[in-house]
């Protein structure tokens, strides 16, 4: 039975929460691994991501 986990951002360094209802979701996506950034970093790392590929289509 899968519980809450509190991890570690490997960005900022921060704990959060991976809850279960997250856990379900990575699983039905087929991802195996955990998440290592918390939920703002992702988007800031999410962001960064586009910004950078945005630049490459001018």
């Amino acid at each position: 039975m899968l519980q809450d986990k509190t991890l570690k951002c490997k960005d900022c360094g921060i704990e959060f929460v991976f809850t279960v209802r997250e856990q379900e979701f990575y699983k039905e996506k087929g991802f195996d691994n955990e998440p290592n950034r918390c939920p703002d970093c992702r988007r800031a790392n999410k962001l960064r991501r586009q910004e950078n590929s945005n630049t490459y289509h001018r």
